[in-house]
């Protein structure tokens, strides 16, 4: 029984020892195809050149964009792209509008 527990304590400290201390957790591979699937979309729907300017981060399906955007038109047409794209869970949208 000892060395069952040794054994889990070993396989947690593991698991934390490679996440740097106040970042994020780091994007699963499927958050990542996420990711790349909601940028995809952007660059559809809004325009490669509005894609090229907004940051995609996906963790456990929450989407979370940033970046800037030209209008607010803009930004919320990124938005809905997002949702729109199968396995999207939630959209935060952090997209600020640049000042002219």
């Amino acid at each position: 029984m000892r060395r069952l527990l040794i054994a889990a304590l070993a396989a947690t400290l593991a698991a934390c020892a490679g996440e740097p201390r106040g970042s994020h957790l780091p994007e699963s591979g499927s958050d990542a195809a996420l990711s790349a699937k909601v940028k995809a979309a952007i660059a559809t729907d809004v325009g490669a050149r509005a894609a090229g300017s907004l940051n995609v981060e996906t963790y456990g399906g929450v989407v979370e964009l940033s970046g800037f955007a030209d209008s607010e038109n803009q930004a919320t047409q990124a938005a809905q792209a997002a949702k729109r794209v199968q396995g999207v869970r939630s959209v935060r949208n952090e997209i600020r509008i640049k000042s002219s």
